[in-house]
């Protein structure tokens, strides 16, 4: 029986019997370091279900997005447009190849990259003779950007396109797979992924010579010698054979995992449908994977803010997190250019993300949603 003492975590690892049972064979086979059979077929797999012709597994969703915009060229005096808001790692990976991230608000239905607003700042700054080296999107808790949009505008300057579906695998739109999108793109399998490999990532794209190149980065840059000869820097990216394992467990269950999630986001829609200015984040995506569910409060209309809920939750062991903090407003990114509308400040001040993982017993989202009965009967 579960009790109010035992925290409901916002997006817990969801794995079993069927995991357990792949890591071990991996284990018994010998390949422990960071190449195998698991290792290749996970790559394998990964690209199949999302239908490019290239994956290299790595060992983080940050080190996909370095290593893609590595691959598109973008380095030093670069320009990459980037969505304020999203994880930091988005942000840093432009940073880490030596470009400067140019960041761009938010469609305020979605969260995701706001297309007219790109539209404005590509044509700003290839009339300034500084065209952007790349544009990376951001598949914003598991719901893709507005790729029928964007990618024309991309295309027509001519500007590579990486997409950061880290929180997307599972996801679609308009019938074609998160992760599909762009000249590269990125996932995650940190331990809060749907799909986890407990640290870990992948890097996805048709062009082979890319592929090819980040996989040799991702080797210490190691050229083919009976010695160790590099003759340029690389890095120590590797995923490992056993937590390729893993993966391979938790893509098996990936589709019962993204319905799981989607079933506990629809319990929310419900509970919120006749609520005064409420409303989910991307609610009118069905094709989205559902990571995680946010919520969105008008106070005005509302009579509350999404903070107070986040304090009643949290006083019943009940885990919650904003909406991100935009870069633009990180100490880090102050500095930084940035073409705005609000919308992502009113998305972090105003938002809420509710526990949503697949690993959530019936119980606990009963739980949870009692408590946000409980809260909205006090609030009428």
């Amino acid at each position: 029986m579960l009790t109010n003492s035992q925290t409901v975590l916002l997006s817990g690892p969801d794995v079993g019997d069927l995991e357990q049972d792949y890591v071990l064979a991996a284990l018994r086979s010998g390949w422990i370091a960071p190449v195998g059979p698991d290792l290749d077929a996970f790559e394998r797999e990964i690209a199949d279900r999302v239908g490019v012709p290239h994956a290299v597994g790595l060992n983080s969703g940050t080190a996909a997005l370095h290593l893609a915009l590595l691959g598109v060229g973008a380095g030093p005096g670069d320009l990459v447009v980037v969505p304020t808001l999203t994880f930091v790692a988005t942000a840093n990976a432009v940073v880490y190849t030596g470009a400067t991230p140019v960041f761009a608000d938010c469609d305020p239905a979605t969260g995701n990259l706001d297309p007219d607003l790109l539209a404005s700042l590509l044509a700003e700054l290839h009339a300034a003779g500084t065209p952007a080296r790349a544009v990376l999107t951001v598949d914003l808790y598991g719901s893709c950007a507005d790729y029928e949009r964007i990618r024309p505008l991309c295309d027509g300057y001519g500007i590579p396109l990486v997409e950061d579906a880290a929180e997307a695998l599972g996801a679609t739109h308009r019938g074609r797979a998160a992760g599909s999108f762009g000249r590269a793109a990125a996932f995650s399998f940190n331990g809060n992924k749907l799909l986890t490999t407990s640290g870990g990532g992948m890097l996805l794209t048709d062009d082979a010579e890319l592929a090819g190149r980040a996989r040799h980065l991702a080797g210490q840059a190691r050229l083919p010698a009976e010695h160790y000869e590099h003759a340029e820097l690389g890095y120590n990216y590797r995923l490992s054979n056993l937590l390729a394992a893993l993966g391979r467990a938790q893509l098996c269950r990936l589709d019962e995992m993204v319905e799981r999630r989607r079933a506990v986001h629809d319990a929310y829609a419900k509970i919120f449908a006749h609520v005064d200015g409420v409303r989910l984040l991307a609610d009118a995506d069905p094709a989205a994977n559902r990571w995680l569910t946010a919520v969105v409060v008008d106070p005005d209309r509302a009579g509350w803010a999404a903070g107070e809920l986040a304090a009643h939750l949290a006083a019943r062991n009940v885990e919650t997190r904003p909406i991100f903090k935009p870069m633009h407003l990180q100490p880090l990114y102050a500095d930084a250019r940035a073409s705005l509308s609000g919308a992502a400040e009113r998305l972090f001040r105003d938002g809420l993300v509710l526990p949503g993982g697949s690993a959530l017993t019936g119980e606990q989202v009963r739980r949870v949603l009692d408590e946000i009965a409980e809260f909205l009967d006090g609030r009428r």
